[in-house]
């Protein structure tokens, strides 16, 4: 569990989170839906014994299936590629949750416990994988870190003459085939799976929605008479920020059968309007509601002694029950300047704050 103030610094240390396996009622996919213990590691190098043919070993330890293990192996670039979509996906899901009361509490048993059922987190788990994992993945080609892929290739443009495609473009076709190989098929008779792949879609369709041409212009004196263009994914930041209004918006539905196939299909149960999305991308489904996750539980350990902003969101997180205040005081730097040549200067500023945390 991460604090709003430590996620940012969390990239460089050496934190492991240790995800429990646990008995899911539908196959699992990967990273935080996998269904084996996997550890989410920092973002930094990879240390000299996993690479070349070594690389065998960090796809051992993230525990994949047979099909996914073999996928992992046969190009030195995706193990490294599917640990950072593991990391980027917990930490994104962290930020985007860390003012509210469930906080994407990852500890093995909280999250085993969530995948179990079909709540919104349990949507938003599986929408923040695929999305990290295809984000990753199209990264990665363009970046030169994959053997199977490179830049993306020009699409057909409707005005040839405005610009010419060159550059370096994120590879989103390469890694959409990719991750449906890499997830397999699963079983749409089970409600819970077509919900779950559901989810999992929504978070596929966004990365595809945020592509965007950037272009370069070239020519005399600026005057751009040729641009150079490339597609480029959205930051990811700007994904989990879209897969937030999707979880805000999402829908409960249920399951009815098809008198004429006999077949289950999802319904949503409600006459009620959804509150609207920002586009035409679906909204991720959910089939029972949520626990209030103010008390320690199965599903999270609690609002109690967890940060919060006396104006903002003291009285939602810590459910009625008030909060604490705190006075320290807190040094940092402060009047900065860039001096000649190449270095900031600092004062360093001492002064006091308030800190509030949910009372028991």
């Amino acid at each position: 569990m991460l604090d709003g103030h430590l996620l940012l610094g969390w990239l460089s240390f050496t934190v492991i989170v240790c995800l429990a396996g646990f008995p899911g009622p539908t196959a699992a996919y990967f990273g935080l839906t996998g269904n084996e213990p996997l550890s989410v590691l920092p973002l930094n190098a990879l240390p000299e014994e996993l690479t070349g043919r070594a690389h065998y070993k960090l796809c051992d330890r993230l525990k994949l299936e047979k099909k996914q293990r073999r996928m992992c192996r046969r190009d030195p670039g995706v193990a490294e590629t599917l640990r950072e979509a593991i990391t980027r996906s917990a930490l994104e899901c962290q930020y985007q949750f860390r003012f509210e009361r469930w906080n994407c509490t990852l500890e093995g048993r909280h999250r085993s416990n969530i995948l179990k059922r079909g709540f919104k987190e349990t949507a938003f788990l599986y929408a923040i994988s695929s999305a990290g994992l295809t984000h990753a993945l199209a990264k990665a080609c363009s970046a030169g870190r994959m053997e199977r892929c490179t830049c993306d290739e020009a699409p057909h443009l409707e005005n040839r003459k405005a610009w010419q495609w060159g550059g370096c473009g994120d590879n989103l076709k390469y890694a959409n085939k990719f991750v449906k190989d890499f997830l397999g098929k699963r079983s749409n008779k089970d409600l819970r799976a077509r919900v779950d792949m559901h989810n999992t879609n929504v978070g596929m369709k966004v990365i595809k929605a945020g592509v965007e041409t950037t272009c370069k212009c070239h020519g005399v004196s600026g005057s751009c008479t040729v641009q150079t263009c490339w597609r480029q994914l959205m930051p990811f930041h700007e994904v989990g920020k879209q897969l937030k209004q999707r979880y805000e918006a999402s829908e409960k539905v249920g399951s009815s059968t098809n008198e004429a196939t006999g077949e289950a299909e999802i319904s949503t149960g409600s006459s009620q309007s959804p509150a609207p999305v920002p586009d035409l991308i679906p909204r991720m489904r959910y089939i029972e509601d949520s626990p209030s996750f103010c008390r320690a539980s199965r599903y999270s350990s609690g609002t109690a002694g967890r940060k919060c902003y006396k104006d903002k969101n003291c009285d939602a997180i810590c459910c009625g029950r008030g909060h604490n205040t705190q006075s320290r005081e807190v040094t940092r730097p402060c009047q900065c300047q860039v001096r000649w040549c190449c270095y900031v200067e600092c004062k360093q500023c001492t002064q006091r704050e308030e800190v509030y945390t949910c009372k028991g």
